[in-house]
């Protein structure tokens, strides 16, 4: 059951509306299902003799605005309350007795019209759909003092929450205020009227995120929102100082034809300059770009950007287990910037999966515990180097570094909705959760071709060798508790892969160990998918086993990860050129 709070001016003009027909005629036997006392006029259902349904409109208007009118002056310039209290989908219909008594404990718990006092605001409760009601009230009470309405939002979520349980409902997940502000009705139906496909405060909120991205100071995060096509208005102070920032869409306009501005702390509430300040203080110097060490030097920047970052991002999810929280939740902020490096420089067969990936990772990126932005270095420069690199190709090397990159940050997501969970935020949990969905798609399209190469190749090694990999594979499984799947997807990618370790210089046995034991494989969609990419990645071997492997320097270690994954990947263009 989701409450959605606003506040405004004009009594008669909103309830025109919820007795009108509505935006697209989806109104349908507009009625009161409650009111202040039971007995207000309902225009929908007007038993007179002769019913005028904009007279009665016109009577239950001045019943709500007597008291308003009566304080005059006094009155508040916004004075009407709404409430939209929806249930959830998949929730049975409830009934007019049912939406009367949710409406009157959600005026009770708000302060509108507490539970035995006479002089309570006036309210009515209509319904014009099968799931949800509008409540309006007007804010002057009997004695004509105003409402004590601290907190009437934090309120009504959690009385919503105790009518969940008791009417027997779908249980959301209760917030903690520090999500961002979800886009308003009009900004919806604008984005519908204009064809655009999200909401201009969706749009701008993942702009500047992407904007943001491994960027090194202000003037660089302010080149990067004009050179993404966004107006950009900044508020300077009589000193000079820059006080915050302001940002538009190009062609976006009010009624009066001037640009549709939004601050920073509006799209989401870490995108304030003070707090974009602060990150870009604590975490100085990420100029830090993927060298030839990170992978053979005739390999693209793309390609070597993304090994480089799979092993910071195994390590950041080696955090997210620890003690500090503080630590912990800068991990957090820091694979949020990943996920948004990756999202503007992917091909477009894995573009939207991580635009969506990054987009709904946002939320779980905040939380009332503050995160020590000085440990998001390394994930920061990661995210630098991958934005540098420019658009990646969706073959070859730079298509299998980005199914390493993607099965590890599946990993990296998990272990943040565990993290979540255990601290009882459960809409980060659920973010985080939602998340690996998503990068699980785009890993099966990034994934599928360099599988598909490795399964053919370990069909291929002679019988003795197959089945001897076979038995390494078995025996590492087993001391787990786990029995190999020699039958399901990518056995033979797994013995193919074996094989190259073997001829890299690696012992597979000792290799094999030492994959199983980096994380958990409970989690994983396919055991035997995950340790490939582990393998590769310990061992340094190419990503796409069309290009010889390359063996790691002696003395040389990966660090420990987990993978949770499976296949596919699709050829294009290069669509976002480096940084300069």
């Amino acid at each position: 059951m989701v409450p959605d709070i606003g506040r405004g001016s004009r009594t008669h003009g909103l309830l025109v509306y919820l007795y009108g027909p509505g935006r697209r005629e989806e109104h349908t036997d507009a009625h009161l299902v409650g009111s202040w006392d039971g007995f207000a006029p309902d225009p929908g259902r007007d038993t007179s003799p002769d019913p005028d349904p904009k007279v009665t409109l016109a009577r239950l208007t001045a019943a709500l605005d007597l008291r308003v009118k009566q304080a005059g002056d006094r009155a508040p310039a916004k004075h009407v309350w709404h409430c939209s209290v929806r249930t959830a989908p998949g929730d049975r219909h409830l009934s007019d007795e049912e939406w009367n008594t949710v409406a009157q404990r959600i005026v009770q718990a708000t302060g509108i019209a507490p539970n035995g006092d006479p002089d309570g605001c006036r309210w009515i409760a209509v319904r014009h759909a099968d799931d949800h009601i509008h409540i309006v009230a007007t804010l002057v009470r009997g004695d004509l003092r105003h409402p004590r309405m601290n907190y009437d939002f934090n309120r009504a979520q959690a009385e919503c929450r105790r009518i969940e349980k008791e009417m027997g409902l779908r249980c959301l997940n209760a917030g903690d205020g520090t999500a961002a502000k979800n886009p308003t009705s009009a900004e919806k139906f604008k984005a519908e009227r204009t064809g655009r496909t999200g909401t201009a405060r969706e749009t701008l909120r993942d702009t500047v995120r992407q904007a943001l991205a491994g960027v090194d100071d202000e003037k660089e995060f302010f080149t990067q929102l004009r050179e993404a096509g966004l107006r950009v208005k900044v508020r300077t102070a009589p000193s000079g100082d820059l006080l915050g920032y302001n940002v538009a869409l190009p062609g976006d306009r009010n009624r009066h034809g001037e640009p549709v501005w939004y601050p920073g702390s509006k799209l989401a509430p870490d995108l304030s300059l003070p707090k974009i300040r602060l990150r870009l203080a604590d975490c100085p110097g990420v100029r830090t770009t993927p060298s030839s060490s990170d992978g053979r030097p005739d390999w693209s920047a793309p390609a070597r950007a993304r090994r480089s970052a799979t092993g910071i991002a195994e390590r950041a999810a080696d955090l997210l287990d620890s003690e500090d929280d503080q630590e912990a939740a800068a991990q957090l902020v820091g694979a949020g910037e990943l996920l948004d490096a990756l999202a503007q420089t992917s091909p477009a067969a894995t573009r939207a999966e991580l635009v969506a990936a990054a987009r709904a990772f946002e939320r779980a990126t905040r939380s009332h515990i503050r995160a020590e932005h000085a440990e998001t270095r390394a994930l920061r420069s990661a995210a630098r180097s991958i934005v540098q690199a420019g658009g990646a190709l969706g073959r070859g090397e730079d298509g299998g570094t980005t199914a390493m990159l993607l099965s590890t940050l599946v990993l990296l997501t998990l272990a943040a909705a565990h993290w979540h969970s255990a601290r009882n935020h459960a809409q980060q949990a659920h973010a985080a959760r939602l998340t690996a969905q998503h990068l699980r798609t785009a890993y099966h399209h990034a994934a599928s071709t360099s599988l598909r190469a490795l399964n053919a190749e370990g069909r291929a090694l002679p019988e003795t060798a197959r089945r001897a990999h076979q038995d390494t594979i078995r025996t590492a499984l087993s001391e787990t508790g786990r029995r190999a799947e020699h039958s399901a997807a990518h056995a033979d990618a797994l013995a193919a892969t074996l094989a190259q370790a073997e001829k890299a210089g690696h012992d597979p046995k000792s290799l094999l160990q030492q994959a199983v034991a980096m994380r958990e494989l409970d989690t994983a969609e396919n055991v035997n998918d995950v340790l490939v990419w582990r393998l590769r990645h310990l061992a340094n071997l190419s990503a796409h086993p069309a290009e010889p492997s390359r063996v790691r320097r002696a003395g040389t270690t990966a660090s420990p990860a987990t993978h949770t994954a499976t296949t596919h990947t699709t050829a294009e263009p290069r669509h976002r050129p480096p940084r300069r």
